[in-house]
């Protein structure tokens, strides 16, 4: 498959004048990168999302909106005169009746109904489209805080054998595999067998399929050997504002569901709290593996 390189990141490097603009959702990420910001004396401006972004976000925010005030959202970010804009945390999809019922006025019809009715990679295009538009300059993670990402080898003290290793191997293939179809970036194996896919509910609930499917009956069987989650980008996803993300409630759902270990893609994959998850990883007796980039096709 195409190397981790394909993957499309076209963000250019982040100016340094005005301030990086945080659009928040749910979740630690924004205030992560506000802190990676911070950390290097570069300014930030944070604007929530109401109903989505947690209290402690709330309270840095310099700004607060609803999730469907795009043309309030837009008129925020252009005052900001930011040096970047980042989408940051995670937000419920709306259903398309609500974004047509809400936008119609802004954009016309047609195109909102075929950005609603997509899949999740269609949407995150319409909204960066909709983005540059408008002059902003949309930034990811990996520009703003390289840190949080996942790096190559060992996150933790354990690492896989030979068994588990043949599972990432397989997990990975597979992904690589579905990249062209708009489907989830996590997949459960146990040697050459495939126990769950993700599919739209993430990969929490993944997690528990696996759970079910592997532990027959009630779930109070024994897992399957060398069963391993496999979580990376897909090759072409814009890593600006859809990473694959994994954090300690991975690791401990991982752990329930009967996984021996973790292999994520090491630059592309989010390691939230990355301490705390590799500690916890040891405790649960899991590998927390960061996968190097696929090797790059041979020339025909």
């Amino acid at each position: 498959m195409a190397a981790a390189a394909a993957h499309a990141d076209r963000s250019p490097a982040p100016q340094a004048a005005g301030p990086v603009a945080i659009v928040a959702g749910a979740g630690r990420l924004p205030l992560l990168i506000a802190a990676a910001l911070d950390a290097v004396g570069r300014p930030c401006r944070v604007l929530a999302i109401r109903g989505f972004a947690d209290p402690a976000t709330r309270r840095r925010a310099d700004a607060t909106v609803d999730l469907l005030d795009v043309r309030g959202a837009l008129d925020i970010l252009c005052g900001w005169h930011p040096a970047g804009v980042t989408l940051a945390g995670a937000v419920a999809r709306p259903s398309p009746a609500a974004l047509l019922n809400t936008l119609a006025a802004y954009r016309n019809r047609e195109t909102l109904r075929s950005l609603a009715s997509g899949g999740d990679d269609h949407l995150l295009r319409g909204v960066l489209a909709l983005l540059e538009e408008h002059g902003l300059q949309v930034l990811g993670v990996r520009d703003l805080a390289p840190g949080l990402m996942a790096p190559v080898g060992r996150l933790g003290a354990l690492g896989p054998d030979a068994a588990a290793e043949a599972s990432v191997a397989a997990g990975r293939a597979l992904l690589a595999s579905l990249s062209p179809h708009d489907v989830g970036q996590a997949a459960v194996v146990a040697s050459r067998r495939v126990l769950a896919v993700e599919g739209p509910e993430g990969t929490d609930r993944m997690l528990d399929r696996a759970r079910a499917l592997s532990r027959r009956p009630f779930g109070l069987g024994r897992a399957p050997a060398a069963m391993v989650l496999v979580k990376r980008a897909k090759d072409g996803q814009d890593l600006r504002v859809d990473l694959p993300a994994i954090g300690p409630r991975t690791v401990k759902r991982a752990a329930q569901a009967g996984c021996i270990g973790i292999a994520v893609g090491a630059g592309d994959t989010l390691v939230l709290d990355r301490a705390e998850t590799a500690a916890l990883a040891d405790r649960l007796g899991l590998f927390l593996l960061g996968l190097p980039p696929d090797p790059p096709e041979p020339a025909p």
